[in-house]
């Protein structure tokens, strides 16, 4: 089982067993991203993903590992790395995970959770209408997120998505 995924620059030929995941579409970006990954052995290899690298978390829950780039949001099998879904042409821009295993999505404007799979989306109720969303830690079941208010950059604010009741709350503004 893979354990441990890593966003690394491009690796020396042969030094890792590769393995590719390119999606045939016109719109492909001509950037490429490495993952390496690590398994419960110890053992390394490494993922070649079409797109600029964002995010990679590991899902134990979900048996899961998702992978952003600016091209794809790719879903793999946290056993073997198998491609299980994909989609195309994510805006997102920020990924976690909770500690109960939902995967946490945010676009400049939104945050969603994915508990089953990258197509089934929930938008989350937010106090404001934000922009610049951006995660923090973890803490006590607790996202700790900064964005700033839509359309009036002025206005920044600490949020905390709690996992449990999956509802997003104001710490703080200034």
């Amino acid at each position: 089982m893979i354990k441990v995924a890593t966003i690394i620059n491009e690796p020396p030929s042969g030094k890792y067993i590769e393995k590719i995941y390119d999606i045939l579409s016109c719109w492909n970006s001509q950037e490429w991203s490495w993952i390496k990954f690590t398994d419960d052995d110890y053992n390394e290899w490494c993922g070649e993903f079409r797109g600029k690298a964002k995010s990679v978390v590991v899902s134990p829950k979900n048996r899961s590992i998702i992978v952003l780039t600016s091209d794809y949001l790719y879903r793999l099998d946290i056993i073997n790395g198998d491609l299980i879904e994909v989609e195309p042409q994510p805006q997102y821009e920020n990924l976690t995970v909770s500690p109960t295993g939902k995967i946490v999505i945010a676009d400049c404007y939104n945050i969603f959770i994915c508990e089953l799979t990258l197509h089934e989306k929930i938008m989350l109720d937010t106090p404001i209408k934000m922009d610049n969303i951006e995660f923090k830690d973890w803490k006590d079941g607790k996202l700790l997120i900064i964005c700033e208010e839509f359309l009036n950059w002025n206005n920044s604010f600490e949020l905390e998505f709690d996992d449990n009741l999956s509802e997003i709350n104001i710490i703080k503004s200034y």
